[in-house]
């Protein structure tokens, strides 16, 4: 049956080999979406201008503010319902399968309409050069037309990888990316829409990976089966979903808040140095993508052998992607260090550009692995249904630490490698202390529970 081809059993027999192949499709997807995210910059900057390139890109920070907290909530759909795998509760997967659903199109509603009204008024908010804030304004509204669509996708998504299917979503995104990259080519370099045209691009790209992950779902078998006429949002399902996800979301939220107090201090430096930190922010985000995949493996893994009271299995499932994950970053870093000249100019040919973009890129990629130490230890807490505590521990360490060097030491030294260098000092405070509460907190519970 469908359901079953889809499935990794995750309470039984190996772990590496199963870790591996839930995590790789995750990462494929991740690093696809992001590459497709930068082909919208990179066919305004090679085929529009630096300008139209600063519009797209200053966006960034502001996108990822406002979709933060509805996107947490996914993963608190991912940990309810792999913890009804592993507690052996089959009946209860199907009701909360559609209330995730349902919660998906709330949210996505209610962002789009945030979105809409918000969206000038905020890049004002964040200080966006005047010579880019028209089309920057634009770009934003159509992109909201979207967001209900991303919804869709990651929360299906979610009850798809709960029980270990991450090939699907890896099949949606690809489909849809790759339309996304023609109709960017079409409409920029065809019918010179700059900004209007990659994001109409994105909206139909993501209406198709939507359409997809919901028609996989809809074709399931047994308990994983969606239907539309089944949709509502059970009070149980939806506490839990906060519980869990809640927290994920404000720490993403504050997270985001944080960046764009980032991007106000970049906004600063002039659209030039926006244009280039958007470049090599690319970057960045292609080795959190495979990062980020090992670190959802954990959150997955870990719930449904917790769930099942699996101890051994949960330290098991922390070694190897903790491991893993971080190897993965390394070697992802070292590649695009030694490439960096080459990829940098598939963005943009302006050498005032580049400058920002090498800044950037020697800063912070060379140590970017270091995130996988929080995010990793923070997502098997999240698997064991400790949500609160990597919220505090994110708020405080990349988000709080983060305010204060932009308010002082930035401040009192306005170049742009010292702004840049506030990611990897924070990465290191985080990821000791993440670290640390999460040995100690599975410590403290797994022996209180081996009691009960």
């Amino acid at each position: 049956m469908s359901s079953k081809r889809n499935q990794i059993d995750m309470l039984n027999g190996s772990l590496l080999d199963k870790i591996v192949l839930f995590a790789l499709p995750l990462a494929a997807t991740s690093v696809l979406q992001q590459l497709f995210n930068a082909a919208d910059l990179a066919v305004v900057g090679r085929f529009a201008s630096s300008t139209a390139m600063a519009a797209v890109g200053s966006n960034s920070s502001l996108v990822s503010l406002l979709l933060s907290l509805f996107m947490g909530l996914s993963l608190g759909s991912n940990v309810l319902i792999a913890t009804y795998i592993g507690r052996g509760h089959r009946e209860e997967i199907n009701e909360a399968v559609h209330s995730t659903m349902g919660i998906a199109l709330v949210c996505g509603m209610i962002v789009f309409c945030l979105g809409m009204f918000l969206a000038r008024p905020l890049l004002h908010l964040m200080s966006a050069p005047e010579d880019v804030i028209d089309l920057a304004a634009l770009y934003l509204r159509i992109y909201f037309f979207a967001v209900p669509f991303i919804m869709i996708y990651n929360f299906g998504s979610a009850v798809l990888r709960s029980k270990g299917d991450s090939k699907r979503p890896l099949i949606a995104m690809t489909i849809g990316g790759v339309l996304n990259v023609i109709l960017n080519l079409i409409l920029v370099i065809v019918f010179k829409l700059h900004v209007i045209g990659v994001a109409v691009a994105t909206v139909v790209s993501n209406v198709v990976s939507a359409g997809l992950v919901w028609y996989f779902l809809a074709k399931e078998e047994d308990e994983f089966k969606l239907s539309l006429r089944k949709i509502r949002i059970r009070k149980e399902h939806l506490l839990t979903t906060l519980r869990v996800g809640l927290p994920a979301g404000l720490q993403g939220t504050v997270f985001s808040l944080s960046n764009v107090v980032i991007q106000s201090s970049v906004n600063s430096f002039g659209s030039i140095a926006v244009a280039g930190n958007t470049a090599a922010q690319n970057f960045d985000f292609i080795d959190f993508c495979v990062i980020n995949s090992f670190v959802q493996a954990g959150v997955t893994f870990t719930s449904q052998n917790f769930a099942a009271r699996k101890f051994d299995r949960c330290k098991k499932v922390f070694r190897i992607v903790f491991g893993v994950g971080i190897s993965s970053g390394i070697v992802l870093c070292l590649l695009i260090m030694l490439l960096r000249g080459q990829l940098i100019q598939l963005f943009t040919k302006d050498p005032e550009v580049i400058v920002y973009a090498m800044t950037r890129i020697t800063t912070t990629l060379s140590v970017h692995f270091l995130i996988g130490t929080y995010e990793i230890s923070g997502g098997c807490l999240r698997g064991m249904g400790k949500s609160v505590t990597p919220m505090l521990i994110s708020i405080l360490g990349t988000c709080a630490f983060r305010l204060i060097w932009v308010f002082t030491v930035v401040s009192a030294h306005h170049e742009f490698r010292t702004l840049m260098m506030v990611y990897p000092i924070s990465w290191v405070l985080t990821g000791c202390v993440m670290t640390t509460a999460y040995l100690l907190t599975r410590r403290k519970l797994f022996t209180a529970l081996a009691e009960n």
